[in-house]
């Protein structure tokens, strides 16, 4: 096991991550924008306005996402666990 396998195998894992966060990340920045928008025209400043949203967005994207996002981590692992073979050497 050298330094090529380790630093592919943690590219790997970071990729993994930023894959899976995307679809939640990407609808939190477009809802926050969005009220951050509605906030600056009407002139409401409530800094917790956009929290529920927020949440409410995030949690409906894992429930829309979710067996996605399980099929690709259990990918992600069986891959991972065919590597061990070679690790043994």
């Amino acid at each position: 096991m050298g330094v090529g396998f380790v630093s592919k195998l943690m590219s790997e894992a970071l990729f993994q991550t930023l894959l899976i966060s995307a679809p939640m990340l990407g609808l939190s920045l477009i809802v926050g924008l969005t009220i951050s928008i509605f906030q600056a025209t009407t002139s409401i400043q409530e800094q917790t306005l956009t929290f529920v949203p927020k949440i409410v967005v995030v949690l409906g994207s894992i429930i829309v996402f979710g067996s996605w996002i399980i099929n690709s981590m259990i990918n992600f692992t069986m891959r991972i666990f065919s590597y061990i073979p070679g690790m043994v050497k």
